[in-house]
C-alpha cells in the first residue's frame, strides 16, 4: 500500500510491546447464545417455541473490543469504565483479564447494569449459524455524579503513565454512559496538557463534540455530526464534506471510515484516501471500526505518520472481518502476512 513497505511495517510493529494505552469508556459484554434449531420445543404454557441453548460464549465488547484488539497486537492495556455488580460484570472482567487487560481501575456499582449485547445465534442442521433478534441491556439514566468524579480522578492519575488514550463512547443516550459531558471535557484538557501523547475518540452519537483529540467516525456519524437531523443514503461526497468540516472544527486528524472503500484521512495536508485491504469470501463487519481504532492508535504511538497509521488500521480490520460470528482480533504476525499478500 502507498506509503508503507515491509521494513517500515516491521519497525512500527516491533515497538508495540513497549507501548501502554488507556481505554476509557463503555465496556460492554457480548453474550452469544447458541441455539440448536433441531432441539426446539413447544412451551406447554404458551404454545410458543422454546429455543434450546446448547452453548454460551462471552466476549468483551465495545470498549472491550478495542482493548482486545490492542492486546492481540501486543500493547499493554489499562481499562477504565463502569460495570454493575452482576454476573455480566463478572464475565466481562474475567474476559478482559484473560486477554491480559489491566482491570484494576474498573469501577463496580450496585446501581448500574453491566452493558450487555445478548446475541442469540441459531445453529441450523447444516452447522451454519445466524443471528436473530438481539437483546440489549444498558443504562438509561445518567451516570451518578460519584462515579463520574471517580472516572475523572482516575483519568488525571492514569494518563501520565500511558503512551495513548482511546475514548470509546458507545452509549447514544447523553450522559448515560461513561463519557459524560464532564468526562469529555476532561479528556480535552488532558490532551492539551499532554501534547506528546496520542488521544483518539470514537463516538456513536457525539463525535462532533470532542475537542483537542483525534477522532474516528464512520461516514454516517460524521454526516450527522455536521448536519444534525440528516437522513438519507451515505455517499462519498457527503462523507468527504463532513470530514473536512470536522477537521476544520477541531484541527486534529480525522480518520473517517467508509466501509469497503477504506478510510478518508483529513489533516493539514488535505484529504487522503486509504483504500480498504481487499478480502475474499464471507465477512463479518461487527467490530471493524474498533479494529481500525486499535491499529491506527498503536501505530501513532509507535511514531507513525497519520497516513501510515491509517494503513495499519486497514490491515488490522481486513483480518478481523474475516473472523465470522466472533469479536475478531489480529496479531502482528497476521498483520505481516496480510501485508505480504498485497504484493
Amino acid at each position: 500500500m502507498r506509503g508503507m513497505n515491509m521494513t517500515r511495517l516491521d519497525e512500527l510493529l516491533d515497538r508495540f510491546p513497549k507501548l501502554h494505552v488507556l481505554v476509557v469508556g463503555d465496556f460492554f459484554l457480548d453474550k452469544y447464545l447458541i441455539i440448536d434449531r433441531q432441539l426446539a420445543e413447544i412451551s406447554l404454557e404458551t404454545g410458543l417455541e422454546a429455543h434450546q441453548v446448547v452453548e454460551i460464549r462471552y466476549s468483551p465488547g465495545a470498549a472491550g473490543t478495542v482493548a482486545s484488539n490492542l492486546r492481540a497486537l501486543g500493547i499493554e492495556v489499562t481499562a477504565l469504565g463502569v460495570i454493575g455488580d452482576d454476573g455480566q460484570g463478572y464475565e466481562l472482567k474475567r474476559g478482559l483479564a484473560k486477554r491480559g487487560v489491566n482491570i484494576d481501575s474498573m469501577i463496580k456499582r450496585t446501581d448500574r447494569f453491566t452493558p450487555t449485547y445478548t446475541k442469540p445465534l441459531v445453529r441450523e442442521s447444516d452447522g451454519q449459524e445466524h443471528e436473530i433478534q438481539r437483546l440489549d441491556i444498558k443504562n438509561r439514566s445518567p451516570l451518578p455524579r460519584q462515579a463520574e468524579d471517580l472516572i475523572i480522578d482516575r483519568l488525571w492519575t492514569l494518563v501520565p503513565q500511558v503512551d495513548g488514550v482511546i475514548v470509546a463512547d458507545q452509549v447514544p443516550e447523553a450522559n448515560c454512559g461513561v463519557i459524560t459531558d464532564s468526562v469529555r471535557a476532561t479528556v480535552g484538557e488532558l490532551a492539551m496538557d499532554h501534547p506528546d501523547q496520542v488521544f483518539a475518540a470514537d463516538s456513536r452519537a457525539r463525535i462532533g463534540l470532542f475537542q483537542q483529540v483525534i477522532i474516528k467516525p464512520n461516514a454516517r456519524e460524521a454526516i450527522l455530526a455536521t448536519q444534525p437531523g440528516w437522513s438519507g443514503k451515505v455517499n462519498l461526497e457527503l462523507a468527504r464534506e463532513s470530514g473536512n468540516r470536522l477537521f476544520r472544527q477541531n484541527r486534529k486528524p480525522v480518520f473517517l471510515t467508509i466501509g469497503a472503500h477504506g478510510i478518508l484521512l483529513f489533516t493539514e495536508a488535505g484529504c487522503e484516501h486509504i483504500p480498504a485491504v481487499p478480502v475474499s469470501g464471507e465477512v463479518d463487519i461487527v467490530g471493524a471500526g474498533d479494529s481500525v481504532m486499535a491499529g491506527l492508535v498503536s501505530a501513532l504511538c509507535s511514531g507513525a505518520k497519520p497516513g501510515e497509521a491509517a494503513v495499519l488500521g486497514a490491515l488490522v480490520a481486513a483480518i478481523t472481518i474475516q473472523q465470522i460470528g466472533t469479536t475478531g482480533t489480529a496479531t502482528p504476525a497476521q498483520v505481516r502476512e496480510q501485508f505480504k499478500r498485497l504484493k
